[in-house]
């Protein structure tokens, strides 16, 4: 009995680190595929290359159906809300094409400055892409809580009866 409940104990504890793997891997995936095109558009010193990388990100954000819905389970935030951010994108990217060629160089900066600001916030740690907080899991983040919940807690309870097994064979 107390091999079961070790070998079980054990398999909870892998499957809370393949959901560790797992979320590493998404967010890799999201920066690569979205947050880090934001990031260079919101690097960009010219229009243009603002306005294509910006284009990137959003065309990637709705082939993955990043545009409505919230990122939290149990209540929203405003900060969960994809559509506001979905949005607030595409407007950035239509100001940016609504551009004439010939802007002068003052108007190109207070639009660049401008998406700056849109793109990225200011923390404790500096600055980093605006994002919705559990947007890379999207739409799986009711499986990925779950997941968490289960295996870690599983292990637990496996881990306190393998003790317990294992003190009263003494």
């Amino acid at each position: 009995m107390r091999f079961v409940t070790g070998a079980l104990c054990a398999l909870c504890v892998l499957a809370f680190v393949g959901w560790g793997a797992s979320r590493i891997y998404q967010n890799i995936v999201f920066d690569r595929n979205v947050s880090g095109y934001l990031k260079q558009a919101a690097d960009a010193n010219t229009v243009p290359l603002a306005r294509d990388r910006l284009e990137i990100a959003i065309k990637e954000a709705d082939r993955q159906g990043l545009t409505t819905g919230f990122t939290s389970l149990w209540y929203t935030t405003p900060d969960e809300d994809i559509g506001f951010w979905h949005t607030n994108l595409s407007a950035a990217l239509s100001q940016l094409k609504a551009l004439p060629d010939n802007v002068s160089q003052l108007e190109e900066s207070n639009v660049l400055k401008k998406l700056r600001e849109t793109l990225l916030d200011h923390g404790k740690d500096g600055e980093h892409v605006t994002v919705p907080p559990g947007i890379s899991i999207y739409p799986y983040n009711t499986f990925y809580q779950w997941w968490w919940i289960l295996s870690l807690l599983l292990a637990m309870v496996f881990l306190i009866v393998t003790a317990f097994l294992a003190d009263r064979s003494r």
